[in-house]
């Protein structure tokens, strides 16, 4: 990692929480799809919500699926320990692009299987991931990649049965029309 980004480093954190309350609110707005909508940049993200020690939370993450799993992480190390709540209760809730589900989760404890999905999920976060890492999950070595990705735990989450209701994804989307109707009003008020 260059030098330059060592002295910006500390501030990845709050720059984080900052930015997973943004990926939330995005996601209760009803726009989660359109943070999926370049993968490449943005890298493919869900909103996992636990239930543990800490109580309910949301928690914006990366993903990648195999046959019927999704294996997701979060991409820096310091907001590893969320994983723990699964430890505590495996039953969450996904909000993935094409719905919203109850599933069950579990930390992955295989090495092997680990350390292959963790490169395909950091592998699919998007341009962020080399610049977080300091090296890109796609072509790193793999001493080299264990050794960045020691701290990082990988979820593995089975969907259950599909959800629905007033809590989840665009539970916010009625601010929508009182935007617009704002929007027209002042607009009315200028003429």
């Amino acid at each position: 990692m260059k030098a330059s980004f060592q002295k910006y480093r500390r501030y990845i954190p709050e720059a984080w929480k900052a930015y997973e309350h943004s990926v939330v609110m995005l996601w209760k707005l009803g726009l989660g799809k359109l943070i999926n909508l370049w993968p490449e940049a943005t890298g493919r993200s869900l909103v996992l919500g636990l239930k543990g020690g800490t109580g309910a939370r949301l928690i914006p993450m990366h993903y990648s699926r195999r046959d019927e799993f999704i294996f997701c992480a979060s991409l820096i190390k310091e907001n590893q320990d969320a994983a723990l709540d699964v430890v505590a209760n495996p039953q969450v809730e996904v909000w993935l692009p094409d719905g919203w589900y109850a599933g069950s989760a579990e930390i992955v404890e295989n090495t092997e299987e680990r350390a292959g999905m963790l490169r395909q999920v950091l592998g699919a976060g998007g341009f962020v991931v080399p610049w977080l890492l300091g090296m890109n999950p796609k072509s790193a070595e793999e001493e080299h990649f264990r050794q960045a990705t020691a701290g990082y735990r990988l979820l593995r989450v089975s969907r259950q049965s599909a959800r629905t209701g007033s809590d989840g994804p665009g539970s916010l989307a009625w601010l929508w029309p009182l935007a617009l109707l704002a929007v027209c009003l002042r607009g009315r008020r200028r003429r």
